[in-house]
């Protein structure tokens, strides 16, 4: 179940090679992978979804974050991976939290308003009110 964030973003759950047609008809111009391999059995690879991107003719970017949380790399690499997008972009992980996360995170180190990025989420069905400190703290290093 993909869930919009935005115009230029969405998060849902595992996707699966076999869905990646349907995510380019659908408009999204970009797969970002928040999810490592190997963190649930059964999980397609990385490599398929990105083999599957290949053949649809959509950019994939891997950028896993496993429970150990949020590193300055990853954030950067989401910010490098919005704003590189053609268009749309949608992220997966195994529930879409971690993408939400991440994206908020991402644009709150570009300068966006945690207020804003907290009301996206929530309108997603996503509560990042947890890392309101984190958003507030990104923001004010970006300005």
């Amino acid at each position: 179940m993909i869930r919009q964030i935005d115009d230029h973003i969405s998060v849902a759950p595992q996707i699966t090679p076999a869905e990646v047609d349907a995510i380019a008809a659908a408009g999204f111009t970009e797969i970002v992978n928040n999810r490592p391999d190997d963190e649930e059995g059964g999980q397609p690879s990385g490599a398929e979804i990105a083999a599957a991107a290949r053949e649809a003719g959509i950019a994939y970017r891997a950028i896993p974050v496993g429970h150990s949380g949020f590193s300055g790399n990853q954030v950067e690499a989401m910010a490098q991976a919005l704003t590189a997008a053609s268009g749309p972009v949608l992220a997966f992980c195994r529930s879409g939290t971690r993408s939400t996360h991440l994206w908020a995170l991402a644009r709150a180190r570009m300068g966006d308003d945690p207020g804003t990025l907290v009301a996206k989420a929530a309108e997603a069905g996503y509560d990042i009110s947890g890392i309101r400190a984190m958003l507030d703290t990104l923001v004010a290093e970006a300005r």
